[in-house]
């Protein structure tokens, strides 16, 4: 059976409103099967999370239970090290047919920069999410209405587009790593 998949990783410090937001489009726009969520152990274009893997996996898993036909992956966090995109990519295309990679206008700045980036460009479709007219002339764009980030939830501790089960929590969390 033929199976489409998204995934969207990233390293979810905290997840927020914007991560669901952009959840429920890729379903509304791209006819996938399922959607895997891949927070990282390190992003090798970013210095370290400020919450660790376990946390992070906790706010994910709480945020994202009532969501149908979604997977959140560990594959990243069991390798304890910095994973490229491609490699990732290359174990879960002997798993799936046709494999959607979505990722927010912010990262186009650097991505010319990520790991083999010309054969990740063949083994999967860039879907960009794009915020406040940021989009890309080169990849599929779906526009966001959310304009969030996790670098602004952990600067301001605005709980605003924070998950309202575990908001108090990262709040908490947060402050005092301050």
């Amino acid at each position: 059976m033929f199976m489409k998949v998204a995934i969207l990783g990233g390293s979810f410090d905290p997840i927020h409103k914007g991560h669901i937001e952009i959840i429920k489009k890729a379903f509304e726009n791209l006819e996938i099967d399922k959607l895997i969520l891949m927070p990282n152990y390190q992003n090798p274009l970013k210095s370290s999370a400020k919450a660790d893997e376990t946390l992070r996996l906790k706010w994910i898993k709480e945020s994202t239970k009532d969501i149908e036909n979604i997977e959140i992956s560990e594959y990243e966090l069991n390798q304890q090290k910095t994973c490229y995109t491609i490699d990732t990519i290359k174990h879960f295309s002997t798993k799936f047919d046709k494999i959607v990679f979505l990722v927010g206008a912010d990262v186009l700045k650097n991505i010319h920069q990520w790991h083999k980036i010309e054969e990740l460009e063949k083994l999967v479709e860039f879907v960009v999410f794009g915020r406040n007219g940021k989009k890309s002339n080169k990849y599929k764009n779906i526009e966001l209405d959310l304009n969030i980030s996790s670098t602004e939830i952990r600067k301001n501790l605005n709980d605003k587009y924070l998950i309202p089960s575990i908001k108090d929590e990262i709040i908490n969390y947060y402050k005092g790593i301050k």
